[in-house]
């Protein structure tokens, strides 16, 4: 059995990664906490509830014009726009980037409202926190040991 594998088998993950990365420049970090480095990023898993809650959300913006158009809305002042503020953007017809739009509002990314001839597109605060909190690392402590 090589050499590497033994260590590998004496040390866990992250510890692993931490020397593997730190050797390319031919020093080792110091180990402070054996645990630092491997500290989870969520405090818990999401419930299925949850999962549910967020699934349609994923699947609407899995599309890269959507995503975009998301996007844009959330950098436009007040975080809403109509059509006609997001059209020079793309190299689509105005119907199908209403009907994206119409297909982010039924996740319930978008809320709408409808002004004179224009209809606004605005970001929904709570589905953009449900999304937020899914890729928001929240450790329990920090490499320095100190809690969060």
């Amino acid at each position: 059995m090589s050499m590497s594998v033994n260590v590998a088998r004496r040390i866990n993950i992250c510890q692993y990664r931490l020397m593997s990365k730190s050797s390319a420049g031919s020093h080792l970090l110091p180990m402070t906490d054996g645990l630092a480095c491997c500290v989870p990023l969520a405090r818990e898993p999401i419930s299925a509830d949850q999962a549910d809650g967020v699934v349609p959300m994923l699947k609407a913006i899995a599309d890269p014009a959507r995503l975009r158009l998301l996007s844009l809305v959330l950098s436009h002042e007040g975080s809403e726009a109509c059509v006609c503020d997001l059209l020079p953007h793309f190299d689509l017809s105005q119907p199908t980037v209403s009907h994206h739009l119409k297909v982010l509002h039924e996740a319930g990314l978008l809320d709408r409202e409808k002004r004179g001839t224009w209809v606004y597109y605005i970001a929904r605060p709570e589905a953009m926190a449900a999304l937020g909190s899914l890729f928001t690392a929240t450790p329990t402590k920090t490499l320095e040991g100190a809690s969060a």
